[in-house]
């Protein structure tokens, strides 16, 4: 009877989760340092959860340090519950394309926003991580409305969803307990496949250690921008691992590197 009762409690928790409103949470720099640029941060989470302390928070904050301002989108996943209890075979939860329109509505926002926020509307970008770096791809490459971002930032990215290098965790909390094994959606939500010329500058980075996400994602993804002549950076850590964000302590010096070349790369070669 307990286990039951801690079943249905973590059901019910997955369905308020589920339920809630997701907004940006919005980290504004310093007016005195403001560049007037704007990054909508998704932290990753296969997903079917989010990690917004190393992914979200101390992103958005090291990048207030640098005169960027930062908004955190709590995009719609799955719920861990419902990944957990595969409950969305009875419609709930949430999946594909509901993560893409909460992106789309935040770029939107943005937009609309720029002259109060002191935005340049030319400086809006996307970051993610894990999956959340699959769904700032999908900002702009399936993204139907004017509001796309101006530049891309895509860290350990999850990228296939068909083949063996695909991770199967974020293909589900994606596309759902039944969806998952449809090929058609399955080759629609890999972004090697319909990366575009007019693709906006991209970083990306990852690491050859990466025990979560293979590291041949990030490959895929380097491949499909430089066959299309996308101007991008892509830059392979040895060491480092998956999940260490913005936080100074997790993956590697090497890894953590990643944050001074972003600015860099953003300073020299997109601006």
């Amino acid at each position: 009877m307990r286990r039951q009762i801690i079943i249905f409690l973590l059901l019910l928790s997955g369905i308020v989760m589920a339920s809630k409103r997701h907004e940006l949470i919005p980290y504004l720099a310093d007016s005195a340092t403001n560049t007037g640029t704007a990054v909508i941060v998704c932290p990753g989470g296969s997903y079917s959860w989010l990690c917004m302390k190393e992914e979200g928070k101390q992103v958005a904050q090291w990048l207030n340090q640098e005169g960027i301002n930062a908004f955190i989108l709590p995009y719609r996943v799955a719920t861990l519950p419902a990944y957990i209890f595969g409950f969305r075979v009875l419609g709930l939860g949430h999946k594909y394309p509901d993560m893409l329109i909460d992106a789309e509505k935040a770029l939107q926002w943005l937009y609309t926003h720029a002259d109060s926020l002191h935005i340049d509307t030319t400086k809006i970008g996307v970051m993610g991580f894990s999956a959340g770096g699959h769904l700032a791809m999908m900002s702009y490459l399936y993204n139907p409305t004017p509001y796309k971002p101006s530049f891309i930032c895509s860290l350990y990215p999850v990228v296939t969803m068909s083949g063996t290098q695909t991770h199967k965790r974020s293909r589900r909390g994606a596309l759902g307990v039944w969806r998952q094994w449809n090929k058609i959606m399955q080759d629609s939500l890999s972004l090697e496949k319909h990366v575009t010329g007019d693709c906006p500058p991209v970083f990306l980075s990852n690491c050859k250690d990466d025990p979560i996400v293979q590291y041949q994602n990030s490959e895929l993804l380097d491949s499909a921008l430089t066959a299309e002549g996308v101007r991008h950076r892509y830059i392979q850590y040895q060491t480092g691992g998956h999940g260490f964000g913005a936080s100074l302590k997790k993956g590697t010096p090497e890894a953590r590197e990643w944050k001074t070349e972003f600015i860099h790369w953003l300073n020299e070669d997109v601006y």
